[in-house]
């Protein structure tokens, strides 16, 4: 009996460890498998984030201008995030479309540094989900309004745990009021305080263009001049290129921005792969448009 016992123990002593040899080499070849996709991705998608108040349906008339007599028009997914983490994605990866536009949305897309706080833990969520089922390892980045602070929050608190696999090639952001109404950074808000305290977490081989409306001297007719260029104590010196432009004339009001023809251009010059040709030629420089 006590053989027999021992026989018993034996046995299944090499049982587990045979399924335990399985599971182990079954979960290195899919990891082998999923890290060789990921390398091998040729998917460098454009990821927009709207301001406040507006949904993922934000860029349609941006996305619709840049398709305009492209042979290879871009498709179009958008994401949208409920306040209970759950997310719907709508649109399909044309293929052989390896530049798509990606928008997401917030069910909560209120103002105010606490929502823009969830907005980029959902954010997180959303980013998440769509490495897992595109498989890309770079993107790039364009937020308007409070879309580039969801983007800076983002970067400085979650974009660590891709870092090591995922690029984030450029970003942009269109009138993001980085000082929310501020004029002058004498009076920093407590969010640009924490941006710049945290600003030694984003990426520093990043490209930053940050686009300014002035539809009038000193504002795009809603956020301060001076709280866009705020943004410059977060990213200026920390990244590898940053650029401030600012456009005038028609559409330069901060709602038209998205849709502004200098804008589209601004994109199809320094964030689109294929015609990205301009590059800046130091860490800043001010570009000024003029539109009639």
């Amino acid at each position: 009996m006590r053989n027999f016992k021992k026989l018993f123990f034996w046995l299944l002593g090499i049982f587990i460890t045979v399924v335990l040899i399985v599971v182990s080499f079954n979960w290195s070849q899919t990891n082998v498998s999923k890290l060789t996709k990921l390398h091998n991705s040729r998917l460098s998608p454009v990821i927009m984030i709207p301001g406040s108040s507006a949904t993922q349906n934000r860029f349609d008339t941006l996305v619709k201008k840049l398709n305009r007599n492209n042979k290879s028009p871009h498709s179009l997914i958008k994401v949208y995030v409920s306040t209970d983490d759950k997310l719907k994605i709508t649109g399909k990866l044309r293929r052989g479309d390896n530049e798509p536009i990606i928008v997401v949305g917030f069910e909560n897309n209120h103002d105010g540094y606490s929502n823009i706080k969830k907005q980029a833990r959902w954010f997180n969520i959303a980013f998440k989900a769509l490495t897992k089922q595109y498989s890309f390892n770079n993107f790039k980045a364009i937020g308007h309004s409070n879309g580039g602070l969801i983007y800076t929050a983002f970067l400085e608190n979650y974009f660590a745990k891709y870092s090591d696999r995922i690029k984030i090639k450029q970003l942009m952001t269109i009138g993001s009021p980085y000082n929310f109404n501020e004029k002058s950074v004498h009076h920093k808000t407590q969010m640009l305080s924490d941006f710049i305290a945290d600003r030694k977490n984003i990426p520093k081989n990043l490209s930053v263009y940050f686009v300014a409306g002035t539809e009038t001297y000193n504002s795009d007719g809603l956020v301060p001049l001076g709280s866009v260029m705020a943004g410059k104590y977060i990213y200026q010196g920390q990244v590898k290129h940053f650029t401030t432009i600012s456009v005038s004339g028609s559409d330069a009001q901060h709602s038209d921005l998205p849709q502004n023809d200098q804008i589209i251009d601004l994109i199809n010059r320094y964030i689109l792969d294929p015609k990205q040709k301009m590059q800046p030629r130091s860490r800043q420089e001010s570009v000024s448009l003029n539109g009639q």
